[in-house]
């Protein structure tokens, strides 16, 4: 009896979203002047305590880190992206954008600020095919490729 209860109890549950039609979720961490998923995982060990201290880093470092960073290959569809300030003492950002002018024109972005140290912020988009680059121009970190088909 408790069996066919159990049964009938869940023939009523519905779900939240159909299965096509669930957000992805992309967790990234943003450390000092980089998101680690993108540069393998790796925390490089830059201390920052401002901008400007990414800014000296990343003029001295990024296109050698760029050159060795894989894209982020994705299919298109909805996605949350779940960004996390690890350790950075001063709060970050997330922009996702089109990678060139026309693509920022014809492509959907997602942006936002606030991200304090410890904390996480979710950011909704739905990515279309197309070439995007991310980044935090708050932290400030490269542009780090996306690529969706």
């Amino acid at each position: 009896m408790k069996r066919l209860l159990a049964m009938l109890a869940g023939a009523f549950v519905l779900p939240l979203h159909a299965a096509g039609d669930a957000p992805r979720i992309v967790t990234l961490t943003q450390v000092a002047c980089q998101f680690l998923e993108s540069e393998g995982g790796r925390n490089l060990g830059y201390r920052a305590t401002k901008a400007a201290d990414c800014e000296e880093i990343n003029a001295r470092t990024a296109k050698q880190r760029l050159s060795q960073a894989n894209p982020l290959q994705l299919a298109p569809g909805k996605y949350v992206f779940r960004v996390t300030n690890r350790d950075v003492p001063y709060p970050l950002g997330f922009w996702l954008r089109g990678a060139s002018l026309v693509e920022r024109a014809r492509l959907p972005s997602v942006s936002g600020g606030g991200l304090a140290a410890g904390a996480t912020l979710d950011y909704a988009v739905e990515l279309k095919p197309g070439r995007y680059v991310f980044s935090c121009p708050l932290n400030p970190t490269p542009d780090y490729a996306l690529i969706v088909k």
